[in-house]
């Protein structure tokens, strides 16, 4: 109950400082550098991790390692961004002291203001005054949680800003659940030789060679002008078998106008299609004409379904 109400009064209090520390942050030109001691610091780690999976470089430099060496890994191009419920963290002192040094810009997300590290800041993002939760009030638990949020809130306010798009954000998160779940059926598809294809007017002996070889369980039809305009699959095969069936042309035994997707669309898109309509194969097709083919086993392989 006191998280919940902390992480209210955080929302109402965020004012025109929360809108020039996001522009400061989006200006920047090299990376955003966080800091914190103690929990403050795991949360200045985590924030460090959202700002950079979001397109936003950053990294966490510790301010014990920063007073011996990692210095060294912030430039005048950086923005410093500290954490701090005290605003009297004795460890920040060289970080501060270096920044001024070299005009370095700072933020700083402090729980208490006036402080010194909420006075030496260019803007100071101040926490309301709520007490930890427990009945003891010491442990760092409602100020990490409005830290958290704050952070996050920078973090999304970026993103837009920057207009970060769901195919950008494929590029920060190749693996994982994430990143399959962004897989494009271009990136998937079976696509040149490798399209089993024949002219509507093909006899089915010959389709079935086709469609034996490219081992996609399915057969695909065109017209005069390269358009898809039916689909031959095992089923059809089923329902029209007799002693005539390989004489028989392809427009006799296809399924018109089949099921079709676009190469853009999400992997997770066409093992939907696949479901909903029981088939096992899509084509891809760009202005009616057949540039690709998924499979419910490619979507398998990469990890979509």
């Amino acid at each position: 109950m006191q998280e919940s109400r902390a992480l209210a009064r955080l929302a109402e209090s965020v004012t025109g400082d929360f809108a020039e520390a996001t522009a400061l942050l989006a200006e920047t030109r090299g990376r955003i550098v966080l800091s914190g001691m103690g929990k403050s610091g795991h949360i200045a780690n985590k924030i460090a991790a959202t700002f950079a999976s979001t397109g936003a470089p950053a990294l966490f430099v510790h301010p014990a390692e920063a007073s011996h060496g990692d210095l060294g890994m912030i430039t005048d191009a950086d923005t410093l961004l500290m954490l701090s419920n005290s605003g009297e963290t004795p460890e920040l002192a060289d970080l501060v002291n270096y920044a001024k040094r070299f005009r370095i810009p700072l933020v700083a997300i402090v729980g208490r203001a006036p402080s010194t590290l909420a006075d030496a800041a260019g803007i100071a993002l101040v926490l309301p005054d709520e007490p930890e939760a427990g009945t003891l009030g010491l442990a760092p638990t409602t100020s990490t949680i409005m830290m958290l949020a704050l952070g996050d809130a920078l973090a999304v306010a970026l993103l837009e800003r920057k207009g970060l798009t769901a195919e950008d954000f494929k590029l920060y998160h190749p693996g994982g659940k994430l990143g399959r779940r962004l897989v494009r059926v271009g990136d998937i598809m079976h696509a040149g030789d490798d399209l089993p294809l024949v002219p509507v007017d093909t006899a089915m002996a010959e389709a079935l060679i086709v469609m034996t070889a490219k081992r996609l369980g399915c057969v695909g039809a065109i017209d005069g002008r390269g358009m898809l305009t039916g689909i031959v699959t095992d089923g059809d095969l089923r329902r029209h078998m007799d002693a005539r069936l390989l004489q028989r042309p392809v427009s006799e035994i296809m399924t018109d106008d089949p099921v079709t997707i676009h190469a853009g669309a999400l992997g997770a898109e066409a093992v939907q299609v696949m479901n909903r309509r029981k088939i096992t194969s899509l084509f891809v097709v760009e202005a009616d004409r057949p540039v690709g083919i998924v499979h419910i086993h490619d979507c398998l392989r990469a990890g979509v379904a």
